[in-house]
């Protein structure tokens, strides 16, 4: 028995050595460095990504592996996230501060890998520090492996098309006053299309950001919303669209006049130029259902059929939803479903194991003395899930749980309500929420059902949540009060949306469910995964139980700030492919250590 095992053993490591690897390898250097830019007609310094707003694109196929090495020349820590990459085993290169690593500090750089699996579409990596990702972010285009192909006719070409947010005063400065207030932040001047307001804002016609096209061609738009704190309606003039991937992966197609997108979304569009040849606008404009303030800006850049023609006067603008159009909204995300089809598989876990329901809320924060200047009572804004005001600890938790360390966080946190009420009628229990560092133990292979449940505690509204570590199915949703006897039986167990950011209702409810498995798949060939599970078969080793670390959070970058997230730690299997890899042999410090 003893030979198996080291014949086992030799070849396992010769396949480490010489077996081929499934996707290829990609290097990226990000330096991190404030840069001047002018909108508006006026000119700041901003925190960028190789001095470019939107930051540079990472490309790749399906299964690659990339580097990308971030050097920080800014002036305060940073964290870089790959938003919806799933990250099989490797939570370390995650990205978001204080959850998965510290702060990168000013002055250093740190290589994060980024493991592609099951992805296919367009994703964003942005950053996780603060409001930074107001300016540092940028597209992920992950395109079918060679042998495959799009599950539509393959377009005649593509666009990026990034939606963001501006702002005049330097952001980092509206976080910080408002952060020490503990009032409202302030909303952004104007949101920007490719980094450019558009026509309709002062000194912007002649920096509108064009689309050139070619007539009777279709093109694929990689629609990304990056803003803070809007969800949008986006069209284009006379042009319908075809919605066709969400996410990073692949949808029933969906035709519409408009789409609606959430902070954290991404979106695969197709638009054929079948048109007049002429200038047509492109939009975008916020959606609200909330009390709160809201930029109420338009956004445009334009569609240029190629040719000599001159620009109508006026240049024709799609009519979109209103502000406050929740029907509007309600009747584009419901259509979303998966593509489902036997090259594009789904597998909606259906014998729940875990049950989570999860209160979503904005609340108020005391503040001793009315010390704080947020509210007129002298409290300041908070917000909660199950009201827990999630604090960020002083180190990162995957650090702290994996030395053992409980003296930054509890894994405590409840998995439904601390007190039952009617969470969508009249409130009748406090708005104030307490403020904690409390986590989710899942043990693996758990199959989880996650109920979120909007309130009318404090502002109602609309929240666009976001799981890290995971894509998800989104198998119901309904307004008022989740019943947990009934709602079920109108989930879509067939084809709901895999996604990895949803849209929570206004005092609303949805359901989601994923396997908390994160195994992933190895970047090396299959026949060395089957060696590696006969090896681990014969070896009938345990590994020690440690975790894969995740954040879930309100994409609301105001909701985050007040607490509305939470951390997931999903412990190892009982396999090396089951657990989470070692830690890398650098870690960016935490400032306290």
């Amino acid at each position: 028995m003893g030979l198996m095992y080291r014949f086992l053993g030799f070849m396992f490591l010769g396949c480490l050595l010489f077996c081929k690897a499934e996707g290829a390898i990609h290097h990226y250097d990000f330096v991190v460095k404030e840069s001047n830019f002018t909108r508006l007609c006026s000119t700041k310094s901003m925190l960028t990504v190789n001095e470019s707003f939107p930051g540079p694109e990472i490309h790749v196929q399906k299964g690659d592996t990339v580097f990308v090495n971030v050097h920080n020349q800014g002036t305060y820590g940073i964290t870089i996230h790959w938003h919806g990459v799933k990250m099989p085993r490797n939570p370390w290169s995650d990205g978001p501060e204080y959850v998965t690593q510290c702060p990168i500090p000013a002055g250093t750089n740190f290589t994060q890998e980024i493991n592609f699996s099951t992805e296919e579409g367009t994703l964003w990596w942005h950053a996780h520090s603060d409001w930074s990702r107001a300016t540092v972010h940028g597209a992920i285009i992950i395109y079918p492996v060679n042998g495959t192909s799009y599950p539509y006719s393959k377009p005649y070409g593509e666009q990026t098309i990034v939606l963001a947010s501006w702002y005049k005063a330097d952001v980092m400065e509206v976080y910080e006053e408002a952060v020490a207030s503990g009032a409202e932040f302030n909303t952004s001047d104007a949101f920007t299309i490719n980094g450019q307001p558009g026509a309709l804002f002062d000194c912007s016609t002649g920096t509108t950001f064009r689309l050139p096209v070619k007539t009777g061609e279709t093109y694929l738009l990689r629609i990304i919303n990056a803003i803070l704190n809007e969800e949008m309606f986006f069209g284009i003039a006379q042009h319908n669209l075809t919605v066709v991937g969400t996410d990073g992966f692949y949808t029933k197609p969906i035709n519409t006049e408009y789409i609606m997108i959430t902070p954290g979304q991404t979106m695969d569009v197709l638009v054929t130029a079948n048109q007049p040849a002429s200038y047509y606008y492109m939009a975008a404009s916020p959606f609200s259902d909330s009390e709160a303030a809201f930029d109420n800006a338009t956004t445009t850049a334009i569609l240029q059929y190629i040719g000599n023609q001159s620009a109508p006067s006026p240049i024709p603008l799609p009519t979109l939803p209103g502000t406050n159009d929740t029907t509007a909204a309600s009747n584009f995300t419901t259509k979303l479903r998966s593509l489902a089809s036997s090259d594009h598989p789904i597998s909606v876990p259906k014998n729940i194991t875990k049950h989570i329901l999860m209160t979503v809320s904005v609340n108020l924060i005391f503040c001793p003395n009315d010390s704080c200047s947020g509210t007129p009572d002298g409290d300041r804004l908070g917000a909660s899930l199950n009201n827990q005001s999630f604090v960020f600890p002083s180190t990162d938790i995957l650090e702290a749980y994996s030395r053992n360390d409980s003296s930054e966080f509890t894994t405590d946190f409840p998995l439904e309500p601390p007190i039952y009420f009617n969470f969508t009628g009249d409130v009748n229990v406090t708005v104030y929420t307490g403020q904690v560092t409390k986590v989710i133990e899942l043990e693996y292979g758990e199959v989880v059902e996650l109920v979120y449940q909007g309130t009318n505690i404090g502002n109602a509204q609309n929240h666009p949540m976001h799981l890290h570590g995971f894509s998800f199915y989104l198998v119901g949703t309904g307004l008022g009060n989740f019943n947990n006897q009934t709602d079920p039986d109108n989930y879509n167990l067939i084809d709901p949306p895999e996604v990895n950011t949803i849209q929570l209702p206004k005092i609303g409810w949805a359901a989601i469910r994923f396997v908390a498995d994160n195994p992933g798949a190895f970047s090396i060939s299959r026949s060395l995964i089957w060696l590696f599970v006969a090896y681990n078969l014969a070896m009938l080793k345990a590994y020690s139980v440690t975790l894969r670390v995740w954040f879930l959070h309100c994409h609301f970058e105001r909701h985050t700030t007040w607490g509305m997230s939470v951390v997931i730690i999903v412990k190892n299997g009982r396999t090396t492919s089951t657990s989470m890899r070692p830690r890398p042999a650098y870690m960016p410090p935490c400032p306290n250590s």
